[in-house]
C-alpha cells in the first residue's frame, strides 16, 4: 500500500512503456483493490474466529442431524448428515460473501471500467454457480466419505485415487460442459488468425483440435487465454477481450438498439486495446510453451504428490480424539468434520509454505515460457503484448519486492520485459 500511495510519477525506466494517465489509473485501481482485500480478509478472519469460539461447527453439525432425523434418517446415516452439513455451510459462506462480491463487482470493478454485468446477470450467475457447485460437490463428497469408511487400513490410497480420477474428469469436461453454462463459446471463425494459430501449433507438434472464442466481455473487460484437454485432444480458448478485431468492447452498438445496448455502450466507453493478431500469436506461443516444456504435467504431479501426502497424514491423525474435542466434538468423530479440521486447520501452516514454493516455481515457469516464445521468434510481439495487456488490465508495474515475492505467481512486468529486451532489439 505504501508503494501504491507514494509512487505517483512514472519511473524513468517505464517512461517509454506507460503514459502518466494510465499509470495513475492503474495506481488508483490497485490501491482500491488493496483496501478491499484488507477489509474483506479481516472480516474473513474475524468470522472464522467467531465461528470457532462460539462453537459454530458443532452447532451446524447438530442442526444437520436434526434435519436428517426429520427426514427419516437416524444417526447411523452419517453421510446424509454430512451432506446436509456441507450444503448449509456452503450456503452460509455464499450469503456472507455476497455483499463483498457485490461491492467488488459493482463498486471497484465498475469504478475502474472493468465490470460489464448488470445486477440481474450477477444474481442469476451467482445462483447458477451455487447450484452447479452443489451438483458436483455433494455426490463427490458422499463417495469420498463412503470410500474412507469402507477402505480399511489403506483407505487413504483409495481416497487419493478417487480424488485423482475426479480431478482429471473435471479438467476434461469443464470447458466442454461446465464453462458453457456461464459463458458462450463459439469456434474462432475461419481466417488469417485461425490459420496462423494452427500453423504454429503444428510447428511444435501441439495436438490442436479446436480454437474457441469465449464472450468474456459480457462479464468483465479483463482478458485471458488458455488451453485444455488431454493427450491428442487439445483445445485453445481465447477471450474476446484479448482480440483487438473481435472484442465487443471495441465496437460501437448500432444506433437505435434497445436500452440494454445503451447500457453496454455507456459501460464500454473506456475501450480496451486488445492485441493484434501477431501479439495474440505471441501470447499463445507463451501458453503453448507451458505445454511443450512440461509445466502442466509437472504441476499435476506436484499436486497429486501433495494430495497423497495429505491423505496419508489424514489417516495418521484421524484417530486422535483430542482433535475433535478441541473443536467441540466430545462424543462423536464424524469423518467430514475430521477432513475439515485436518485439511483446513491443521495443515494451514504447511499450505502457506507450499503455496509460497509453488509461487516461486510458477514465476520460474513463466520466464521459461517467455523464453520459449522468444525461440519461436515472438519476442518483439510478446514484448508489446505484455505492455498492452498490462495497460488493459490496469496492472501497476511497480511493486514492493517482498509482497511481490510472496503473492505474485507471475514475475513483475519489468523483469519479463528485460528478459525479452535483448531478443527484441536483435
Amino acid at each position: 500500500r505504501r508503494v501504491y500511495r507514494t509512487t505517483t510519477h512514472v519511473p524513468q525506466e517505464l517512461g517509454q512503456i506507460m503514459d502518466s494517465e494510465t499509470f495513475e489509473k492503474s495506481r488508483l485501481y490497485q490501491l482500491d483493490k488493496s483496501t478491499f482485500s484488507f477489509w474483506s480478509g479481516l472480516y474473513s478472519e474475524v468470522e472464522g474466529t467467531m465461528i470457532l469460539l462460539c462453537g459454530g461447527i458443532p452447532f451446524l453439525w447438530k442442526l444437520s442431524g436434526q434435519i436428517s432425523g426429520h427426514a427419516g434418517f437416524g444417526q447411523e446415516y452419517e453421510i446424509v448428515q454430512s451432506l446436509i452439513f456441507l450444503l448449509l455451510a456452503t450456503l452460509f459462506s455464499a450469503v456472507t460473501g455476497l455483499p463483498w462480491s457485490l461491492y467488488n463487482t459493482f463498486v471497484i470493478e465498475e469504478k475502474h471500467g472493468f465490470n460489464q454485468q448488470t445486477l440481474g446477470f450477477f444474481f442469476k450467475d451467482a445462483v447458477k454457480k451455487f447450484v452447479v457447485t452443489q451438483c458436483i460437490l455433494l455426490p463427490v463428497t458422499s463417495l469420498l466419505l463412503y470410500i474412507i469408511k469402507i477402505g480399511g487400513d489403506y483407505f487413504f490410497i483409495y481416497a487419493w485415487l478417487f480424488t485423482l480420477v475426479v480431478s482429471l474428469v473435471l479438467v476434461t469436461i469443464y470447458a466442454d460442459y461446465i464453462a458453457p453454462l456461464f459463458d458462450k463459446f463459439i469456434p474462432l471463425p475461419e481466417g488469417e488468425l485461425k490459420q496462423q494459430i494452427e500453423t504454429m501449433a503444428k510447428s511444435i507438434d501441439f495436438p490442436l483440435t479446436k480454437v474457441y472464442v469465449v464472450e468474456g466481455s459480457k462479464r468483465s473487460s479483463h482478458s485471458n487465454a488458455y488451453f485444455y484437454g488431454f493427450f491428442k485432444n487439445k483445445r485453445i480458448v481465447l477471450f474476446d477481450t484479448l482480440l483487438e478485431n473481435y472484442s465487443a468492447l471495441n465496437k460501437e452498438p448500432a444506433e437505435g438498439e434497445d436500452g440494454e445496448n445503451e447500457e453496454t455502450k455507456s459501460k464500454t466507453k473506456n475501450k480496451k486495446q486488445g492485441c493484434k493478431n501477431e501479439e495474440v500469436l505471441a501470447v499463445l506461443g507463451h501458453e503453448l510453451g507451458h505445454w511443450k516444456l512440461g509445466h502442466t504435467v509437472k504441476n499435476i504431479i506436484i499436486s497429486q504428490m501433495n494430495s497423497f501426502l495429505c491423505f496419508f497424514l489424514f489417516a495418521v491423525l484421524i484417530g486422535r480424539k483430542e482433535l475433535f474435542t478441541a473443536f467441540g466434538f466430545y462424543d462423536t468423530q464424524p469423518t467430514l468434520i475430521g477432513l475439515m479440521i485436518i485439511f483446513q486447520f491443521i495443515f494451514s501452516p504447511y499450505n502457506e509454505v507450499l503455496s509460497f514454493c509453488l509461487t516461486v516455481l510458477s514465476r520460474r515457469f513463466e520466464f521459461q515460457a517467455d523464453a520459449f516464445a522468444k525461440e519461436l521468434g515472438k519476442a518483439k510481439d510478446l514484448y508489446s503484448a505484455l505492455i498492452k495487456l498490462n495497460k488493459d488490465n490496469l496492472g501497476f508495474p511497480v511493486s514492493d519486492w517482498i509482497f511481490s515475492m510472496w503473492h505474485y505467481s507471475h514475475p513483475p512486468l519489468l523483469e519479463r520485459l528485460q528478459a525479452l529486451k535483448d531478443a527484441k532489439q536483435e
